[in-house]
């Protein structure tokens, strides 16, 4: 199985602390790799490790073969390697069509002078309508993004990252602060339309064990900055020692 992106012996440092401790994970073509562990234990540096925002200390991040180390997110969004905006928190003004198209801009290099003339380019306004299509929110399209439900605001944030087209997308508890009834619907939705758009892997990081369970094809667990299990969802869940670590920890923070 082709592996798209992957961490080669991967350490951060910050001063005599160490985030991450020689963590190496691949991406597999095709598979849903979910990220857990307790707080602290190194999920959000990995991230950003991942999405060029950080350079590690030691070791690779690879791309496709390629390193992309610090590269920064709107370079790797050129290169197929999308994290979700949540541009909506950014500009909660913005329409539905302006968030999804201000992504559209960013990954096309269109100076933002270009922004209050997207109507009239027919490139990038049929693009926007296909996104939304694919979400449900084509008839959204002219609500400025604060007037969303919680839910619609999740899909939005993920279909600003679709909009770049990615071969791999990166997902950051896309279900927090949506009521539990709407989660799996929010997860298949957002599957789908990944499907739909092309995209050959997911990085999922997550702390919802019911998401975990219901949508991995593997999970990396992670504690103190190290690789506590990396395992199929089976395994990983009758692992009793791994499943208190990663959760019952939480619990007590």
């Amino acid at each position: 199985m082709t592996v798209l992106l992957e961490t080669r012996h991967v350490s951060k440092s910050y001063g005599p602390f160490r985030a991450l401790d020689d963590v190496s994970i691949s991406v597999r073509e095709g598979e849903l790799l979910t990220i857990v562990g307790p707080n602290g234990a190194g999920k959000t540096t990995l991230v950003n490790l991942l999405t060029g925002l950080l350079q590690p200390t030691a070791g690779e991040v690879v791309f496709l073969g390629s390193s992309i180390a610090g590269l920064g997110p709107v370079a790797l969004a050129e290169r197929g390697l999308a994290r979700a905006f949540q541009l909506i928190q950014i500009f909660p003004r913005l329409t539905v069509g302006e968030t999804i198209a201000a992504a559209i801009v960013s990954v096309q290099r269109k100076r933002w002078r270009m922004f209050s003339r997207l109507a009239a380019d027919a490139a990038i306004a049929g693009r926007v309508r296909d996104v939304a299509g694919i979400f449900g929110l084509e008839n959204r399209l002219a609500v400025k993004s604060e007037g969303l439900s919680q839910g619609e605001k999740k899909l939005l944030d993920v279909a600003s990252a679709l909009a770049l087209a990615p071969q791999v997308l990166l997902l950051d508890e896309p279900t927090s602060g949506v009521s539990s009834g709407e989660k799996h619907t929010i997860m298949q939705t957002l599957l789908a339309a990944a499907k739909k758009s092309g995209v050959r892997a997911i990085v999922l990081v997550e702390h919802d064990m019911d998401l975990v369970a219901a949508y991995s094809d593997r999970i990396v667990a992670l504690a103190e900055g190290r690789v506590l299990a990396d395992l199929a969802p089976e395994p990983f869940f009758a692992d009793a020692t791994v499943v208190e670590t990663v959760v019952g920890q939480r619990r007590r923070h």
